[in-house]
């Protein structure tokens, strides 16, 4: 589930990994679907986790953010 924030007002994941491997074909699929949708999250990682955050420009999340996030959920759920 993606955590709601205000002050910005955004939306953020963090996601873990077993093996950091895993971590750079899952941030190059994201890379792609940046390019697709035009979002740009702010992505960290570490040895074991990636975290999203996607600043939102309105008041609350637009369903192209929405897809954008159900997208991510997804690639993350195929490895």
């Amino acid at each position: 589930m993606w955590n709601e924030r205000e002050s910005p007002l955004r939306i953020e994941k963090r996601f873990e990994f077993e093996e950091y491997s895993k971590i750079s074909k899952f941030i190059k699929k994201i890379e792609e679907l940046c390019k697709e949708k035009d979002i740009y999250p702010n992505i960290s990682f570490g040895k074991n986790f990636v975290s999203l955050t996607i600043f939102l420009d309105n008041k609350k999340i637009s369903d192209n953010e929405k897809d954008f996030s159900k997208y991510i959920d997804n690639f993350y759920l195929e490895d």
